[in-house]
């Protein structure tokens, strides 16, 4: 692919990432109700399989926070040119955490977003699917050419 359209698609790649990651922010650091539903979730799920128990309660109260500032970071570092592989790598580790409890805990891919027991149709975990397959492009397009 020609530098130019490597610098554009890179940039695309970049601004997708953004966008799912800072619009999820507001819900993760204001403690909004579907953030809630999430982390209580997994951390009930944590907490029934004995291993990760002690670390549930943690998980339930501070992870919206851990994860929405580990998210924040890794925008950052991906719109610097300099610190762009370690953003997107840190950015493919946290939604590769995500993607791996919608699949493999009680949260599921059609996850419930309030008290009434709505779903979201998928919405979230296809964003974060999204989210990785550009972080793993944007670390593909890194490399150098030869």
């Amino acid at each position: 692919m020609p530098t130019d359209k490597r610098v554009l698609v890179t940039w695309l790649l970049i601004a997708f990432v953004s966008f799912v990651f800072l619009q999820s922010l507001f819900f993760k650091f204001q403690g909004h109700e579907e953030t809630q539903i999430i982390f209580g979730t997994i951390s009930d799920w944590m907490a029934d399989i004995g291993l990760l128990a002690w670390a549930a309660p943690l998980f339930n109260s501070i992870g919206g926070y851990a994860i929405g500032s580990a998210e924040l970071v890794a925008v950052i570092l991906l719109w610097i040119p300099n610190t762009r592989t370690i953003g997107a790598t840190l950015g493919l580790v946290v939604i590769s955490g995500a993607i791996f409890f919608h699949l493999f805990t009680p949260l599921g891919v059609n996850r419930v977003i309030n008290e009434a027991g709505d779903t979201d149709g998928g919405v979230l975990f296809y964003m974060a699917c999204g989210v990785w397959v550009c972080c793993a492009l944007i670390l593909y397009l890194r490399k150098p050419k030869g």
